[in-house]
């Protein structure tokens, strides 16, 4: 989740496997570096749903029902890098192709997502565990909140919604998501937050009064929200004067918010904990 300050559960893979990252890595920076393709907010939201797919396979690894031989390449955090190296595979793949790369990058982003979260579904229904009732209602949640976040900053700042665009919704969504989701898994499944920092702000919510009445998810929800909204402004000007580092630095912003959302639904409906 966001703030992941040494959480716990980091697993290092092999060397093997971190010589053959390395290996992808520099064939995929390879194409990239010749090529220089630009980074623009279609070609970063076109990367959302690999966000999406990588944390459909860590959950996927958490259930163990990844075979033992690529297990490792979806631990945390190498998942990141495998994901990302996917999607750069097939980003790399698209422009030495002379391809569409945003339509053709999201769609097959979309595909592996939805093969990820079709392979927790049947995992989780063999097991009799499957449990989809309250991670919907989470996400349905998670919608509401974001629309209203970001139409306040749309009013408050419409310049900043202005500049950063599709990108600034996703980043928002994304954080939206996972604070919501978090907030749900902690205050009505008592489940605990691996990384210091949330859980330091979930700790102070659980000390304050309204403990009993709101629970103490809520805190770490709307320091997520503000968080986001903080990003977007400071960020506005940076995605205005250099389109391609603004952009990649909202993606990973992005990317940090959306990732874990999406593992904790999954993962919290294929355990049965809703």
């Amino acid at each position: 989740m966001f703030f992941q300050i040494l959480p716990e559960g980091l697993v290092v893979p092999g060397l093997a496997y971190l010589l053959g990252l390395a290996v992808a890595g520099l064939a995929v920076g390879a194409v990239l570096f010749t090529r220089r393709p630009p980074v623009t907010q279609r070609l970063v939201v076109a990367f959302t749903p690999w966000m999406a797919a990588g944390a459909a396979f860590h959950v996927l690894y958490q259930l163990e029902a990844v075979p033992d031989a690529i297990a490792p390449l979806f631990s945390a955090p190498t998942v990141y890098v495998t994901t990302f190296l996917a999607a750069g595979t097939v980003w790399g793949g698209l422009i030495l192709a002379d391809r569409g790369v945003p339509p053709a990058l999201a769609t097959t982003g979309g595909v592996a997502t939805l093969a990820g979260a079709a392979l927790v579904v049947q995992t989780a229904t063999a097991r009799g565990t499957l449990a989809p009732a309250l991670p919907v209602a989470a996400l349905i949640a998670s919608v509401v909140v974001a629309v209203v976040t970001y139409a306040i900053l749309d009013r408050v700042r419409p310049t900043v919604t202005a500049r950063t665009g599709t990108l600034g919704v996703v980043v928002v969504f994304g954080h939206a998501l996972d604070g919501v989701s978090t907030a749900v898994g902690v205050d009505l499944l008592g489940s605990g937050e691996r990384s210091p920092v949330p859980a330091a702000i979930m700790e102070f919510a659980g000390s304050l009064p309204t403990a009993s009445v709101v629970g103490k998810g809520w805190l770490f929800v709307l320091v997520k929200l503000l968080i986001a909204a903080a990003v977007l402004v400071l960020f506005a000007d940076f995605v205005e004067e250099d389109p391609a580092q603004g952009n990649a630095a909202l993606g990973v912003v992005a990317a940090v918010g959306l990732g874990p959302g999406t593992h904790n639904l999954l993962l919290f409906a294929a355990a049965g904990l809703f």
